[in-house]
């Protein structure tokens, strides 16, 4: 086993798993295009992208050259009081690639802190906007927004990972998603009764990612902008998953004609290269904190918000979408993956395959035993990573059909 594995393990605290009884992680030795290459020499074609970030493949050169530049330049500076170049060539070009008004940049270091910034803009719009009252969220069974202390509450409280911690945060309001008129009627009934209470809905938008890679229609999102405004709430979409073109369009928000009030980015945005989030708003909500008052300021800076390096990544990425390949690439991935993947729906446990975008899913009836699968995957020469129910592909936008095919006929080979 390679020494620096051996030696750090009893000090390095693991994600999301039992250290105890978990099987020791792959020792990585570096990474190119859309492959993983291990100390022991192997290669696993990575069919989820990092958690879905390294969208344009690993060591992508156009960003690496932007970041080495940037970083001899300057590799940080904190944005109190002082601005650079990145941060605001970003900001703007953020704003202009995001519909409507959403045209406000905040910049943090996750996803889960954006949403939490997203969060505390949202009661702040109500503070200073005079109104009293409106301390609470309205979110959805199967969301996944974080692990974090306030993203917890309106994460899914049954199926989610954060039971443990009922009680610990105020409750959130949770409902099921408008999918139908039904359910829609039952919305618009709640928002009736407690509308008064509640500073805004959150939601991601077209997949739930993390809470089982479920799938809900544009129309979902319409019915949901429609309730928001007519019953005087904000409406946040989480695009920190579906944002920079995993669903098929740059943002999912695009597929419903329709904006938040404020959206939160991350993930994918500096091309899985270096830790970057946003919370963007509409300059309705900015304007209720554009004021005389000192104290209607958002009292909110992150130690590396808008960190240059970070920047200068996230402004190389948005170059490479900008020539519209991703276009054809994700509808090519599309095809591969519903022609993969289709024949998993004859395989014992399995209730549903699904496809939308650059995004493949294989359901279970059941949990999975993901420590297990992981290894057999491996064995497999690819590195997927299942959740819950789902055995899932997400792989970069430039992943060859040769790779892709790979990863689908590993997937029937282990679950058969």
């Amino acid at each position: 086993m390679t020494d620096w594995l051996t030696d750090g393990a009893p000090h390095v605290w693991r994600p999301y798993c039992q250290m105890k009884t978990a099987p020791a992680p792959l020792a990585v030795a570096r990474t190119y295009g859309t492959r993983i290459v291990l100390e022991d020499g192997r290669e696993l074609v990575d069919g989820i992208a990092s958690w879905w970030t390294a969208c344009h493949g690993y060591n992508h050169p156009h960003i690496a050259a932007a970041v080495a530049r940037q970083l001899e330049r300057m590799p940080h500076v904190m944005f109190g009081g002082l601005a650079h170049e990145p941060a605001y060539r970003l900001a703007e070009r953020l704003a202009s690639l995001l519909p409507g008004e959403l045209s406000h940049v905040f910049f943090a270091e996750s996803g889960s802190v954006s949403v939490e910034i997203a969060m505390k803009m949202a009661l702040q719009f109500w503070i200073n906007s005079g109104v009293s009252g409106r301390t609470r969220f309205l979110a959805f069974r199967g969301g996944y927004h974080g692990d974090t202390l306030a993203t917890m509450t309106v994460c899914d409280p049954e199926e989610g990972m954060h039971a443990l911690f009922a009680g610990v945060m105020p409750a959130q309001v949770i409902a099921d998603l408008p999918v139908d008129e039904a359910s829609a009627a039952a919305l618009d009934a709640l928002l009736a009764e407690r509308s008064s209470e509640i500073a805004a809905i959150v939601v991601e938008p077209l997949v739930q990612g993390a809470g089982g890679m479920l799938f809900h229609s544009p129309e979902v999102l319409r019915r949901l902008r429609a309730l928001a405004d007519r019953h005087g709430v904000l409406l946040i979409f989480d695009e920190i998953f579906t944002g920079f073109a995993r669903t098929g369009s740059l943002f999912a928000m695009e597929q419903a004609g329709i904006e938040p009030d404020i959206v939160t980015l991350s993930k994918a945005l500096t091309g899985g290269t270096l830790p970057l989030s946003a919370a963007v708003a509409s300059d309705k909500v900015f304007e209720a904190f554009w004021s005389d008052d000192p104290g209607a300021a958002l009292m909110h800076g992150p130690t590396y918000m808008a960190n240059p390096l970070a920047c200068a990544a996230a402004n190389a990425s948005l170059d490479l979408f900008e020539d519209g390949s991703w276009e054809a690439n994700v509808a090519r991935l599309s095809g591969g993956l519903s022609e993969g993947l289709e024949p998993c729906r004859k395989l014992p446990g399995v209730i549903d395959v699904r496809v939308l975008g650059a995004i493949g899913v294989v359901e279970f009836e059941d949990a999975v035993d993901a420590g297990a699968l992981c290894a057999r995957f491996a064995e497999e020469g690819v590195w997927i990573r299942p959740m819950g129910k789902v055995v899932y592909l997400t792989p970069a936008f430039v992943m060859d059909d040769a790779d892709l095919a790979r990863l689908t006929s590993a997937i029937r080979k282990v679950l058969a």
